[in-house]
């Protein structure tokens, strides 16, 4: 079968689609967004805005469909990503919770675990919202580092029938749901007497269980609702634990596969506009000159380097998320080249087009530094690049049997019906991408 990268009619409808709500709804999000100095308030705007995107159908389709949602190929998810990402990151990041929070759920929930922690992001109305309670005030690279090391701090034990959990959590948004009681499904790694486990506590458990110590004030993406919680005696039926005791570490790593390859597409909708932004000024900016200055070659070719970067990680992020989501095996070496290559080329694309326009640039009131803040983000979210993506990616290099050209699909299998590799031909032996 020829691989094509042409857009199917369908995806083209979800472009045009995501496109307009983008441009009619986020917009004008994000120009309120930035016009309001405290952070839980501009948080709090996207909430009608979110109602209208459950309303529309939206929340369903980043539930797969054997969940009972709509969510199509990775490719689909790519695009309305960065069409949406393209006005407003943060708005998406917020919405996005249930992708990582409940990955676990559907890889090892039982039956009922998953109809009852999903069904909230099956709804019509309303504005549901998850987090992913994983990283914690200091720091969690080393969350399943083992003793003498202090690994995660947040604890789970039980008491009776229930789990009892307390420690401070950050970074993940809606933390505190939207009025303090915390999300409707919050999927928190902790440390019980079995290791690092998860155990998911709805809203009910939460509710009157939760400080927010601080509401952080970002430089980017200031519109995610991000805070610094503590979590007091929050008491979680004993089935709520997901899968078994000391399985938390590699549910953890494999939840946040699909969001690192996200990443890429976040990075890939930063540059575009920042690109966009930058070709404008260039093209009828001749600053004092006789020429808009794209006509001198310096300038020029600045562009078309980060043209070409730009393209470059968008296919790359979309080869991700689908490998990601259609669970084939080169997914995870392909997220954390997504999520490291994506979000350092971004930063350096946009610095570059920053250094084109010169100091205007540097005026908050020109739309180009922002897309730099948000840029300077995507390295350190989603698990640091140095500090865990870079040691995963090390992992995977030194595993025994690692095929340099499995994750592109190109390493050589054996004829069907051979035995083995014929004389002359690569063993496939460690195909795998880790």
């Amino acid at each position: 079968m020829a691989v094509s990268f042409s857009l199917s009619p369908e995806q083209r409808r979800l472009v045009a689609i995501a496109r307009r709500f983008a441009e009619e709804e986020l917009r004008p999000l994000a120009d309120e967004v930035r016009a309001e100095p405290d952070p839980l308030r501009r948080a709090l705007l996207a909430r009608p805005t979110f109602e209208k995107a459950v309303g529309a159908g939206f929340l369903k389709g980043l539930i797969p469909v054997p969940f009972g949602g709509t969510a199509g190929s990775g490719v689909d998810a790519a695009i309305l990503v960065e069409e949406w990402a393209a006005q407003s990151p943060d708005f998406v990041i917020s919405m996005a919770g249930p992708l990582i929070a409940l990955m676990p759920v559907y890889q090892v929930g039982t039956p009922e675990q998953i109809r009852r922690f999903v069904a909230p992001f099956l709804a019509d109305s309303g504005a549901p919202v998850a987090a992913m309670a994983f990283s914690e005030p200091d720091g969690s690279v080393n969350f399943d580092a083992p003793p003498p090391a202090e690994g995660i701090r947040t604890t789970a034990v039980l008491d009776g029938d229930q789990w009892v959990v307390n420690g401070r959590k950050q970074w993940a948004s809606h933390l505190p749901g939207w009025d303090g009681d915390g999300p409707d499904v919050m999927t928190i790694v902790c440390r019980t007497p079995g290791g690092v486990s998860l155990v998911v506590a709805e809203r009910e458990h939460l509710a009157g269980h939760i400080e927010v110590e601080e509401y952080l004030d970002l430089p980017g993406l200031t519109g995610c609702l991000t805070a610094r919680i503590a979590l007091h005696d929050v008491r979680v039926p004993r089935e709520n634990l997901l899968g078994a005791e000391g399985q938390g570490g590699e549910l953890t790593r494999n939840a946040f596969f699909a969001s690192g390859a996200s990443i890429g597409t976040f990075a890939t909708a930063a540059m575009r506009q920042a690109f966009a932004v930058a070709h404008r000024f260039a093209t009828t900016q001749t600053r004092g000159g006789g020429v808009p200055i794209i006509a001198h070659q310096s300038v020029a070719d600045v562009f078309a380097d980060a043209k070409g970067r730009i393209e470059a990680v968008r296919l790359l992020s979309w080869r991700a998320l689908d490998a990601v989501l259609s669970g084939d095996p080169a997914g995870p070496e392909l997220a954390l080249h997504s999520k490291v290559f994506g979000s350092e080329t971004a930063v350096d694309v946009i610095n570059d087009l920053v250094k084109v326009v010169g100091v205007t640039a540097y005026d908050r009131a020109f739309p180009l530094v922002r897309h730099l803040n948000e840029a300077l983000a995507y390295p350190v979210i989603e698990g640091s690049n140095i500090g865990l993506r870079r040691r995963q990616l090390q992992a995977m290099l030194a595993a025994p049997g690692y095929d340099p050209l499995a994750a592109s699909g190109l390493a050589c299998a054996a004829p069907p019906g051979a035995e083995g590799p014929q004389e002359g031909t690569p063993s496939s032996a460690g195909r795998s991408a880790g």
